[in-house]
């Protein structure tokens, strides 16, 4: 049960002070779209914005159009993309932690690598790497053009088009490694946090220092880093648009696809910024929650 005045206390009801900055914020929107017309000469026109969200296929009925497709694979990018920055934030966050001298230096190097390189530069030079190196030697597009057609239901359902799957599967690669250099940080603040005495008390029950890690530290470092690693998350969604300039067919590069197709800038632009918000939104509420629940627990 939360505190009175706690920091996860109730929060009240919608008051004056919340009312008044909702419509300075509506006013200032509309202001902004009323110059848009009047100075720019700008006429609006949603109607042929609305048909690349979804159109209706005479066999199937409604389907997804350009820019619901290109949603779901920034849903898709995103959510693989996590999955490796986390499993790779969590191994290289434990190695710039331990004991022996290489394990810091190769998890320094990683981190300090990507940390000064700019993003849009490291995806344009690790995807194109992986793109026409590793990926042709795994065979991996070969390998997909082989499945049969129930395979192939299931690698749409995960990376989308399989003509598209080689690129989506490097692309999550480059963004996986990319975020997972800043979750590797947020581990390892998490883990030098906790008190020296955890592992004094571990190595007095006679626990290796690879359970102690399992059972009584990671539970802890990942508890307290709730809140950084759920930021992270969010920004791991806004950083993939960047896949967008390497020709992915994610929410960004669709939406300037269809921008330019059916000349309505500002409008396709405000749908893709929508979805990019339901996302994020989305995202933070769910953080919030877990935080909540995880400053019960303790």
């Amino acid at each position: 049960m939360d505190l009175p005045g706690g920091p996860y206390a109730r929060r009240p009801r919608l008051g004056v002070l919340d009312a008044v900055v909702i419509a300075a914020v509506a006013g200032t929107l509309g202001f902004l779209a009323w110059r848009a017309g009047a100075a720019l000469d700008y006429r609006w026109n949603w109607a042929p914005v609305w048909g690349f969200i979804a159109r209706q296929d005479a066999e199937r009925g409604w389907v997804a159009n350009l820019l619901l497709q290109g949603l779901l694979t920034t849903i898709r990018v995103s959510f693989w993309a996590a999955i490796l920055a986390a499993l790779v934030g969590v191994a290289m966050g434990v190695a710039r932690t331990a004991r022996a001298l290489l394990p810091r230096l190769v998890a320094g190097f990683y981190v300090e690598t990507i940390r000064n390189i700019p993003p849009l530069v490291f995806i344009f030079v690790f995807y194109f790497f992986v793109t026409s190196q590793i990926l042709p030697a795994l065979g991996v597009e070969d390998w997909i053009r082989r499945q049969d057609p129930a395979t192939l239901g299931w690698i749409e359902l995960f990376f989308g088009p399989p003509q598209f799957a080689a690129g989506v599967i490097a692309a999550i690669i480059c963004l996986g490694l990319f975020e997972g250099a800043y979750v590797t940080e947020i581990v390892r603040a998490g883990i030098q946090s906790l008190p020296a005495g955890q592992w004094e008390a571990s190595q007095a029950l006679g626990l290796s220092r690879f359970r102690t890690l399992r059972l009584v530290i990671l539970p802890q470092a990942i508890a307290r880093t709730v809140p950084p690693l759920a930021g992270q998350a969010v920004s791991l969604v806004k950083d993939s648009s960047i896949v967008s300039l390497v020709s992915i067919q994610d929410l960004a590069f669709l939406g300037s696809e269809v921008a330019a197709t059916t000349n309505r800038v500002f409008e396709t632009w405000l749908v893709v910024a929508a979805f990019y918000f339901i996302i994020c939104a989305t995202l933070s509420a769910l953080a919030a929650r877990l935080e909540r629940r995880f400053a019960l627990r303790n």
